[in-house]
């Protein structure tokens, strides 16, 4: 009896660890949204540039790969508030995405323009002979998108980045981060819906929008970093559900430089992705952004300066919409 009270006894034990995580000497870390691969550039031969080549070789379309040092240090220079000094001998907000795949996902999931492009950050810190580069990877991609992650396609995508990553940087490390990722706080997708009158003009009226959108963005001190037209990818593939969906990559430079002086991994969520599109048959513009809450999650972010300049940043953005998409 007392033989069977402990296999009882141990067997639930047994089951409890498996039904909160925890198992007897399993120190496996958790996953990540976020992956970083560090690797020795003593040489200087990994640069920002090299990185690309080996994504364009893949069949990548660069979107950009753009120097943040050097507005960092004109702002630092003029004295502006909040920048002090730049950490970095290199930072670069990497964003690309690759065509077809993107067009096939696009059929089945119309928010695939929330990583289309996708970004990275590519970092060397000063006093330092390494360079890393982060990503997001395709399992927190689907969950933010709200997808199946065991999607063959975009499993596939997410495997193709990272074999690309790894053939950029030889000998690369992943990196162990110290914290671990926190519950969101809000939605990780901000949306919002534009009314088109169905008797106008689209093309008018998109245009008429988006130069209002992109008005709205410079006195909020948004820069728009990139625009892509990803319905003439579609249609050049043949397929035609979208009247339009276009793409713009924003940034705002005291949000990335501030959060980057304690996670310069967290360009893998800037610039961020904001879609615009509307769908054959209907008569709605659909708008949509991954919101701050997934960078303060993934990031486990607490630092007081880092979390209130994203806080800000989102809830200019989401004024900017509310604005333009509000009823006449």
């Amino acid at each position: 009896m007392k033989q069977l009270t402990k296999g009882l006894l141990l067997t639930l034990l047994v089951l409890m660890g498996l039904t909160t995580g925890v198992v007897a000497n399993d120190t496996k870390p958790a996953t990540h949204n976020v992956t970083i691969l560090t690797v020795d550039n003593s040489d200087g031969k990994i640069t920002p540039k090299t990185i690309a080549a080996a994504f364009e070789k893949a069949g990548f379309f660069i979107n950009d790969n753009r120097d943040m040092t050097a507005p960092w240090l004109k702002q630092c220079k003029a004295g502006t508030k909040n920048f002090a000094t730049v950490d970095y001998d290199v930072y670069n907000l990497f964003t690309l995405f690759k065509k077809d795949v993107v067009v096939r996902l696009g059929k089945k999931y119309p928010n695939i323009g929330l990583f289309s492009p996708m970004s990275m950050s590519i970092w060397t810190k000063k006093g330092t002979k390494t360079i890393s580069v982060s990503s997001l990877s395709a399992a927190a991609m689907a969950e933010i998108m709200g997808i199946p992650v065991d999607d063959e396609e975009l499993v596939a995508y997410g495997k193709l980045v990272q074999d690309t990553l790894r053939a950029a940087l030889p000998n690369a490390k992943l990196e162990t981060v110290a914290y671990e990722m926190k519950d969101p706080t809000g939605p990780l997708v901000s949306t919002a819906q534009f009314a088109i009158d169905p008797d106008g003009d689209w093309e008018e009226i998109k245009d008429e929008f988006q130069a209002a959108f992109e008005a709205e963005l410079i006195p909020a001190m948004f820069i728009n970093a990139g625009f892509n037209d990803l319905n003439y990818d579609m249609e050049e593939s043949g397929y035609e559900g979208y009247t339009f969906y276009d793409v713009y990559s924003i940034c705002y430079l005291e949000v990335i430089y501030t959060v980057s002086k304690t996670h310069p991994e967290a360009g893998a969520f800037a610039p961020c992705s904001m879609y615009m599109y509307q769908k054959k048959g209907t008569n709605t513009m659909e708008i949509g952004f991954p919101s701050v809450y997934n960078w303060i999650a993934s990031l486990a972010i607490e630092d007081k300066p880092s979390h209130d300049v994203l806080i800000m940043a989102q809830k200019k953005m989401e004024a900017i919409l509310a604005k333009l998409t509000a009823k006449k």
